[in-house]
């Protein structure tokens, strides 16, 4: 048996605002911990007890938008991913994991793939692998296998699995698939002891989910095939065809493979579930980060540099500054660069009405950060004003800007840390430490680091629109 762990990294950044945002979603963030949720859900099967199996480098699927960060944060750790499949657009789970196991199959192999979102908290990873040693077999042997989180609550944002038939070794067949329920049918499935949370972590050989989408769902089987069949190599990324996945469905692997294959009584064996007790948390809002978090006597949550007073039962999380609070309860305050968020923690779902207005208003910080993030390294604008901005730019070791002018500025470049190397018309020349250099309107030009440690420098930029498509780019490693 060959086990690929599939990495699910789709994700709008709304429900996370002001932290995440279109361009920076929340499995890129460190929420609770100090690695980001993807790196943690990378590292999650480190461990395994794969008695004799293979555990495949991860296959990720994603958003084109981070595609670099995602990429950049598995170099952090030291992961060599086994391809990177970029969404053309979002098309929900279902496409997503049809072409994962299109790709875990392109060799000849058929694996069982380990299918988990990106953005999840799990925070007894012990008891996670042993429910994956659980599964295996069971995936191995052909049947769909689903994790139910063991319910702590009647919740009723989560929809629910209800427990059929034991098959012994811990799982059990799934009866039924129910939609979330209101406050009292919660409830009477708590009571019950037969009903656990869908949780969205699948265990599943490839081979057999593409045969049960030809079953339940072959228009969506038949578009991903046609866009994985078009698809083209990028570097590290690989991109279905753009108007074949377009064409695709929307559908959830719920939705399209797993209700139908349970409805009514049919599950003869096919789907299996496998309970799981590991402290899970989809972080859905600011209120679940609250309720996962280590709390202080009054029972707050506070990250970064806080300071409070008479403040209790509240989350305070500090990017950039100092923030102080007093007299506050029940709160959730999230402070960043560009935005902070004060809001009542029981009515913390209405963030996303905040993102709405600010989309409607044309609003920058709905798509992305102050601090920008590029393949090369980031840039924060730090000041502006008519006619100048100020950009720190830390550039990584071996990261170069695309050969690029602009019509509109010129630009001074001040090091502060490292070694420049930068093309300038027909010129080309370091730049050390504490030197400097002007790169008139019109020119032609390049930065990069030729060093081994980060590259830090102060940029000024003067003229008659500062506007970041004010780039032509003649060459860039990155394909933009």
């Amino acid at each position: 048996m060959n086990v690929q762990p599939l990495i699910l990294c789709g994700g709008s950044g709304t429900r996370m605002w002001p932290l995440s945002r279109e361009q920076f979603p929340k499995q890129l963030l460190s929420l609770a911990g100090e690695s980001s949720m993807l790196q943690a859900t990378v590292q999650r099967l480190n461990g395994l007890p794969l008695a004799g199996a293979g555990l495949a480098a991860p296959i990720l699927i994603g958003n084109e938008e981070y595609r670099f960060l995602m990429a950049e944060q598995l170099r952090q750790i030291g992961v060599v991913h086994g391809g990177m499949l970029l969404e053309p657009c979002g098309r929900n789970t279902a496409p997503a994991l049809t072409l994962g196991a299109l790709l875990a199959r392109a060799d000849g192999d058929d694996p069982v793939l380990v299918i988990m979102p990106a953005d999840h908290v799990i925070q007894d990873e012990a008891a996670f692998r042993a429910a994956v040693a659980v599964a295996l077999p069971l995936a191995d042997a052909g049947r769909l296998v689903t994790f139910g989180i063991c319910p702590t609550a009647p919740e009723t944002g989560y929809g629910y699995i209800r427990v059929g038939e034991p098959l012994g070794e811990g799982a059990s067949l799934v009866e039924q698939f129910v939609e979330k329920p209101d406050q009292a049918t919660a409830q009477g499935y708590l009571d019950s002891g037969r009903y656990l949370w869908n949780g969205g972590i699948f265990v599943i050989k490839a081979s057999v989910w593409l045969a049960r989408m030809a079953q339940c769902r072959p228009d969506i089987l038949a578009a991903c095939e046609a866009a994985f069949a078009g698809r083209q190599q990028d570097m590290d990324f690989v991109r279905p065809d753009q108007a074949a996945f377009a064409a695709c469905p929307a559908e959830s692997i719920d939705y399209a493979v797993m209700e139908p294959l349970t409805a009514a009584g049919k599950n003869t064996g096919e789907v299996a579930v496998v309970p799981l007790d590991a402290r899970w948390s989809d972080v859905g809002a600011w209120s679940a980060l609250w309720e996962i978090g280590d709390k202080d006597a009054a029972g707050n949550v506070f990250k970064g540099d806080v300071l409070a007073v008479d403040t209790a039962n509240s989350l305070v999380m500090a990017s950039s500054r100092l923030v102080a609070t007093v007299g506050l309860q029940d709160v959730v305050v999230v402070e960043t660069d560009d935005a902070i968020l004060v809001a009542d923690r029981r009515q913390i779902q209405k963030v996303k009405d905040v993102v709405g207005q600010l989309k409607a208003a044309g609003r920058s910080e709905t798509s992305s950060h102050r601090k920008v993030h590029r393949p090369w390294g980031w840039y924060d604008s730090i000041d502006c004003g008519p006619r100048f901005q100020v950009k720190r730019i830390v550039v990584n070791p071996g990261g170069v800007l695309s050969l690029q002018m602009h019509h509109h500025r010129a630009e001074h470049w001040i090091v502060v840390t490292g070694t420049a190397r930068v093309s300038r018309g027909d010129e080309t020349f370091l730049v050390s430490e504490n030197e400097s250099t002007y790169i008139p309107l019109g020119t032609t030009h390049r930065l990069e680091n030729p060093g081994k440690l980060p590259l830090e420098m102060i940029e000024v930029q003067s003229g008659s629109y500062l506007g970041e498509d004010d780039i032509v780019r003649f060459e860039d490693r990155y394909g933009r």
